[in-house]
């Protein structure tokens, strides 16, 4: 099986939302499902059919979730030398040499990736671009809209 990589931070938010789903979400639907069956004839019952359904949304998501956790390699970048190399889960600063503008990113797992919070996946184009690179280097970053040129300003393990 291979692993698949992932921060501390997103491993606690899966199991967080992992137990949330368990202790929560499954007891409730459970509840809603033998209300709904004392309200009679199953075939037409819309509140029963409803019920059903976000049982096996929740029994799924567990599952996905279990899976996750099972392939998942957590890596605490924390814990890591500071060599100013671009490896998983460090903070890249990086200055667009074109329009000279400065982004910063965190590089995360597929799950994890959200570029509205500053945070790309391990697998995006400009991280693949990045990763073993070194800060003060030049990476061209070949993008749908054209290559881009960025300069490695800064690498935090934060």
């Amino acid at each position: 099986m291979n692993k698949v990589p992932m921060t501390v931070v997103g491993e606690q938010r899966l199991r967080d939302e992992l137990e949330h789903l368990k202790s929560e979400s499954r007891p409730e639907v459970i509840a809603a499902i033998a209300e709904a069956r004392e309200h009679g004839d199953l075939k037409e019952n819309a509140e029963y059919h409803a019920a059903r359904e976000q049982q096996g949304f929740i029994e799924g998501r567990i599952q996905e979730i279990e899976g996750k956790l099972g392939s998942a390699q957590v890596i605490d970048v924390t814990k890591l030398p500071q060599t100013g190399k671009v490896i998983f889960g460090v903070t890249v600063a990086l200055v667009n040499l074109e329009a000279d503008e400065e982004v910063t990113y965190r590089i995360v797992g597929e799950d994890e990736a959200d570029i509205k919070s500053g945070k790309i996946s391990v697998t995006s184009p400009i991280a693949r671009a990045l990763i073993g690179k070194e800060e003060g280097e030049v990476v061209l970053v070949r993008t749908p809209g054209g290559d881009v040129e960025y300069e490695i300003s800064s690498v935090e393990h934060l």
